[in-house]
C-alpha cells in the first residue's frame, strides 16, 4: 500500500537569519518587563515569533532585486505606476491610493464616507477598523452569521454576512445611514474564516438595490480565494486569480494591507471605482501619507509591493501557506487543545477561554496564555479577546466578545515545518499544566487600542503559572509556576 508522499515548501532558502533560545530564566524576566504583554517584548528575545503575519513576511529574489529599482522621486515615481498595473490586474480597481499600511486606507476611507451618527454593518469587527469608524462617528454593527462565534462550528464559510442582520440593522435606521458595509476576507478575529461568493453576490445585490456600497477589508483576499476554490463547488475549476478578481468585482473598494497578502514588510493601498471618491481620497492621502504617487512608502517598498501582488497568487505558493498553518493546527487538535475550526488561512486560533475555564473572562485568559505559551517555549502570539476588544466608547465598560482566542500566526515563507513542531510541542506542554495559569489585570491601559501597550500583572501572584510544565527547560522550576508558598 502506497503510503501518502510528504510536501514541501515551494522555495529554497538563500540568506538566513540566526535564532536562539532564550533561558527559562530569562524569560521569566523578560515576561515581566513587559508587563505580561507579548508586544512589548523585544524581538531578540523571541524564539518563534508567531506575534503576527503583517510585515513579518520573507521577500522573494525578485522583489530583493525590484527593490534596487527603486525610483525615489518624490512626485511621479515609476514603482507607482508599476503598483498602479498590478493592482488594476489582479484586484481589478482603477483608482489607486497608496498608504503606508492598511490603517491609512481605512482612515482615509471612513473620513470621505462616514458621517457622525452613521451605522456601518460588517462581518465581525477588527480592532484599527472599527476604531477608524467611530473616530469619524460612526458605529459599528456585527452582522456575521452566528456560526462565526461558535469556535467548535466547522461551517465552511464562517465569515458569512447575515442577510437578516443586515436587513434588521438596515430598517431600523434607514440605509441613508448606512454609508457601506465592510466585508473582511478573511475575518481576521473569527479565526481567519472566509466568505463564500456565494455569499458576498448576495451581499452586493442586497446593498446596491438601496445605494449601499460594499467595501471590502481585502487584507487577505488571497487566502480567502483558495479557501473558495477549496470548499465553493462552483468555483473548483477557477484559479485564484480568477476567483480574487471575482470577490473584487462584486465590490465598489477595498482597504489593503499589503504587509499580508502582497508579501513585503511595509506598504498598503485604497482601491475604488468610483473617480469622484478616489480625488477625495488622493486630497486627504496628501494630508496623512504623502504625496499621491507615494503614499508614505518609498518608491522601493512601491516595487515590492507591485512584485509581491503578482507572486501572491501563485497556486503552489498559496497551497503551501496554508498547508503550513493546517499543519500545526492538525498537530494541536490532535492533542486535544480546543481550537477554532475549521482551522484558518494565516493562524491558528486556541480558544483561550475554552483551555483555561477555571479563569473568569474579566481576568482575560487569552492574555494569560498569551504570556504563559512565552515563558514555556520562546514563542510569541497575539491575544484576540476581551483585551483586544476594548471599552464600550459609550459606557466605558470591557467588551467581552463571545471569542477570547490566541493567535499563533504564521509569517509567509519563514519558518519550516520544524518551527511548527516545536510551537506544537510547547502548545501541548502548556495544555497539560492549564489549571496552573494565573489570570491578569490591568496595571496600564491605554486609551486607544489598549493591547498594543497594555501592562498587566497575574491576579494574586508574580507568576504566571503555579509549577514547572512537564518536559519543560528551567532554570527555576518555581518562577512560571508558582509554588504556594
Amino acid at each position: 500500500m502506497m503510503r501518502h508522499r510528504s510536501w514541501a515548501e515551494p522555495w529554497k532558502i538563500k540568506v538566513v537569519e540566526p535564532i536562539h533560545m532564550t533561558t527559562r530564566a530569562e524569560r521569566e524576566r523578560h515576561i515581566r518587563e513587559a508587563g505580561f504583554n507579548t508586544f512589548l517584548i523585544k524581538s531578540e528575545d523571541v524564539y518563534i515569533d508567531l506575534l503576527t503575519d503583517s510585515g513579518t513576511n520573507a521577500m522573494s529574489d525578485r522583489q530583493w532585486a525590484g527593490m534596487m529599482m527603486g525610483d525615489e522621486a518624490y512626485a511621479g515615481s515609476r514603482n507607482f505606476y508599476h503598483l498602479e498595473k498590478a493592482v488594476r490586474d489582479v484586484y481589478g480597481y482603477p483608482e489607486l491610493i497608496p498608504t503606508h499600511q492598511g490603517r491609512g486606507a481605512e482612515n482615509i476611507l471612513s473620513q470621505i464616507l462616514i458621517k457622525p451618527g452613521d451605522h456601518i454593518p460588517g462581518n465581525m469587527y477588527f480592532t484599527t477598523t472599527r476604531l477608524h469608524q467611530e473616530l469619524a462617528g460612526g458605529a459599528f454593527h456585527d452582522v456575521i452569521i452566528d456560526e462565526a462565534h461558535d469556535p467548535a462550528s466547522e461551517h465552511p464559510f464562517k465569515g458569512n454576512v447575515d442577510l437578516a442582520k443586515l436587513d434588521a440593522l438596515v430598517r431600523e435606521v434607514g440605509a441613508e445611514r448606512v454609508p457601506y458595509i465592510c466585508v473582511a476576507l478573511t475575518v481576521n478575529l473569527a479565526g481567519g474564516q472566509p466568505v463564500s461568493v456565494a455569499n458576498l453576490r448576495a451581499v452586493n445585490e442586497y446593498c446596491h438595490a438601496r445605494g449601499i456600497k460594499v467595501m471590502l477589508d481585502a487584507t487577505r483576499a488571497v487566502e480567502n480565494a483558495w479557501f473558495v476554490q477549496q470548499r465553493e463547488p462552483e468555483m473548483r475549476d477557477r484559479t485564484v486569480a480568477e476567483i480574487l478578481r471575482l470577490m473584487c468585482d462584486l465590490s465598489d473598494g477595498a482597504t489593503m494591507s499589503g504587509k499580508k497578502d502582497s508579501l513585503v514588510n511595509i506598504g498598503g493601498w485604497l482601491g475604488l471605482r468610483d473617480p469622484s471618491l478616489g480625488e477625495r481620497a488622493r486630497n486627504l492621502v496628501v494630508v496623512y501619507e504623502g504625496l499621491h504617487t507615494y503614499g508614505g512608502l518609498a518608491g522601493r517598498d512601491l516595487e515590492a509591493m507591485a512584485i509581491g501582488i503578482r507572486e501572491s497568487i501563485e497556486e503552489d505558493y498559496i497551497r503551501s501557506r496554508i498547508g503550513q498553518v493546517y499543519y500545526l493546527g492538525e498537530q494541536l487538535r490532535e492533542g486535544g487543545v480546543p481550537i477554532v475550526l475549521p482551522i484558518g488561512g494565516h493562524a491558528v486560533f486556541i480558544d483561550a477561554a475554552a483551555m483555561l475555564s477555571h479563569l473568569p473572562r474579566d481576568q482575560f485568559p487569552a492574555q494569560a496564555l498569551a504570556a504563559a505559551l512565552y515563558v514555556e517555549g520562546g514563542v510569541r502570539a497575539m491575544e484576540r479577546g476581551a483585551v483586544s476588544a476594548g471599552r464600550d466608547p459609550k459606557t466605558g465598560e470591557n467588551r467581552f466578545p463571545r471569542l477570547e482566542l490566541v493567535r499563533l500566526t504564521i509569517p509567509r515563507r519563514v519558518y519550516t515545518q520544524a518551527h511548527m513542531d516545536v510551537v506544537a510541542e510547547s502548545v501541548l506542554a502548556l495544555y497539560a499544566a492549564r489549571d496552573r495559569v494565573h489570570g491578569l489585570h490591568f496595571t496600564y491601559e491605554p486609551e486607544y487600542l489598549r493591547f498594543f501597550q497594555a501592562r498587566f500583572e497575574p491576579v494574586g501572584s508574580l507568576k504566571v503559572l503555579d509549577s514547572a510544565v512537564v518536559g519543560a527547560d528551567h532554570a527555576d522550576p518555581h518562577f512560571v509556576l508558582q509554588t504556594d508558598d
